[in-house]
């Protein structure tokens, strides 16, 4: 087999710009930064409505009615 055919895996530290939370993950890459990590993610906290839903059964019912 060739040599250093494989690049080196790094331990790193993922920043958060959203929270600053900070985590680590093994990569190839120097440097990785998220807009939004699971400390601050509405789905994962908590904070995510179903509010659209409403509005996209409103859109159906003044379609069929269109129809009828």
């Amino acid at each position: 087999m060739k040599k250093n055919l494989h690049p080196e895996i790094k331990s790193i530290e993922i920043t958060c710009t959203t929270c600053g939370n900070n985590f680590e993950l093994k990569t190839t890459v120097e440097e990785i930064k998220v807009d939004v990590c699971s400390n601050c993610h509405p789905f994962y906290t908590g904070k995510q409505t179903s509010g659209s839903k409403t509005g996209r059964v409103d859109k159906f019912n003044k379609r069929m009615e269109k129809i009828k």
